[in-house]
């Protein structure tokens, strides 16, 4: 077999390994997409009638819209300071050198190999020494810890995609260390920063292992509410709230994605 006709044959079952993944990956969202739709109260697929009612059931369930409004406070907190934080320590990790940097980037990154039943656990068990159990302090706290790995990498990407020219000019200039800042790196930054932020906020919205250890009733997040409504029903409510989960993160991703190029973000493709 000529080397060319090898090459194409091996490029074609690569292209087919990924789409059967992808296939095999997005299958249980087409179904869970298609059975939200079911017009009786026991999950079946495929659906025999067509309906909107548990939809209209999961945005009305007062459970889900308390879990709802917490998690827009956590989220908002938590991925905010993880942003403000991440982005120091980013900063801090690419222009200079100093002892334990290895150390403290280590363990900065650890929540990502870190189980997150244990980070709660571990919030939790803090938390009853210092007498906050399972206040909106200790989840935004856990939160923090979770999502600052992300928001560390986004960020760090970003400064070393950055032409650090632009400042050595407006510094030869007269500007002040401070300005440099203010007018030319932060600017440049805005897209690692706000995809960092992002990427903060989708991770601590979805967050349930950690959530469901720090968290009580008047503070559970909606993916704790989620938990506690499938151990008592099981209608297609949690079928419909699924896929406005899965509508909203697309959106969000996509619109990342239009204006911010996540590409150079997560360092996929090079900088021109």
């Amino acid at each position: 077999m000529p080397r060319s006709t090898y090459q194409r044959l091996l490029g074609f079952i690569g292209k087919l390994v990924v789409v059967l993944i992808l296939g095999f990956l997005v299958l249980p969202a087409a179904v869970v997409t298609i059975a939200a739709f079911n017009d009786k109260a026991i999950l079946s697929f495929p659906p025999q009638a067509w309906s909107m009612r548990w939809f209209a059931k999961a945005i009305a369930y007062q459970d889900f819209r308390d879990g709802f409004r917490n998690g827009l406070i956590v989220t908002a907190w938590s991925s905010t300071v993880a942003l403000a934080v991440g982005a120091m320590f980013a900063f801090a990790l690419n222009r200079y050198r100093f002892r334990f940097k290895r150390v403290i980037e280590g363990v900065l990154l650890s929540p990502l190999v870190i189980p997150h039943f244990t980070v709660g656990l571990g919030f939790l068990i803090l938390a009853a020494q210092i007498g906050w159990n399972r206040s909106y302090t200790v989840v935004i706290a856990c939160h923090i810890v979770l999502v600052l790995p992300f928001v560390l990498r986004s960020v760090y990407v970003s400064l070393r995609n950055l032409d650090q020219s632009y400042e050595r000019a407006a510094a030869s200039l007269g500007a002040s260390p401070l300005r440099v800042m203010v007018t030319i790196t932060l600017p440049l930054l805005l897209p690692g920063l706000v995809s960092g932020w992002l990427f903060a906020a989708m991770l601590s919205f979805n967050e349930f292992t950690a959530s469901l250890f720090v968290t009580a009733q008047r503070t559970q997040t909606l993916p704790v509410a989620m938990y506690n409504y499938v151990r008592e029903f099981a209608d297609p409510s949690m079928a419909a709230l699924s896929v406005m989960y899965i509508a909203a993160t697309a959106a969000l991703i996509i619109f990342a994605n239009a204006y911010l190029g996540l590409g150079k973000v997560l360092n996929i493709e090079q900088t021109r």
